[in-house]
């Protein structure tokens, strides 16, 4: 059997056979999203796994691995949920398991980075979402978004750009003891010229070719 990119999968799958394409999640975000789901009554639940389908590509024996949600399937791997929803982006059954991260890794599919900001042999990615380890840093990166200090972006793990920009800025140890106060300190940083680069920015942009409005000069006392 084919798949086409997005082919939706309505029948239910198991969170426990879904394969993480990363090291870590932000388990005070994973939090959050615990908070939200069980805030849902039954009927707001189901829409919820209806309308966040998790994206998956097909790997070698079948296998599926996450290419995004991460956070909301560890949230209701928490919760006790069972079964989930999933859209089939991708189909590399036919490949081998060399071939196979390669092609992740080509599209933009894979982010094999431990909680220290450094890249991981594939073969270290934990092998269920109860695995995934916590980095503080992709914490401070949901809130961040989540209060508007970057734009959802079309780059893949954008998040996790954000969350490298901060690992030399904030300490683990301000972001355990004060977390709202590491997120603001995070969005004055994301507000500055020095994030200006990354995906997302939305601090303050200066018009080209605008000049500034003259000052009117000040009359002379007599």
């Amino acid at each position: 059997m084919s798949y086409s990119r997005h082919d939706p999968v309505l029948h239910p799958t198991g969170i426990a056979d879904l394969r993480p394409t990363q090291m870590t999640v932000g388990l005070l975000e994973v939090e959050r999203k615990l908070g939200d789901w069980r805030a849902k009554n039954l009927a707001k639940k189901s829409q919820t796994l209806l309308t966040h389908m998790i994206p998956v590509v097909l790997g070698p024996d079948g296998a599926r691995y996450i290419t995004d949600h991460h956070h909301l399937a560890r949230a209701l791997w928490d919760d006790g949920q069972k079964d989930v929803f999933v859209t089939v982006i991708g189909d590399l059954r036919k490949a081998d398991s060399t071939n196979f991260w390669t092609l992740m890794d080509y599209h933009g599919w894979t982010h094999p980075y431990d909680s220290k900001g450094s890249r991981c042999d594939y073969r270290q990615l934990p092998k269920t979402v109860a695995g995934l380890a916590d980095d503080p840093y992709r914490s401070v990166a949901g809130a961040l978004r989540q209060a508007g200090g970057f734009a959802k972006d079309s780059t893949p793990f954008s998040e996790f750009v954000w969350a490298d920009f901060f690992r030399s800025r904030l300490k683990v140890k301000d972001i355990k003891r004060d977390y709202r106060g590491a997120v603001a300190h995070a969005l004055a940083l994301a507000k500055s010229a020095e994030a200006d680069y990354l995906p997302g920015w939305s601090g303050p942009h200066d018009m080209p070719g605008v000049a500034a409005p003259a000052k009117k000069p000040r009359a002379k006392k007599i």
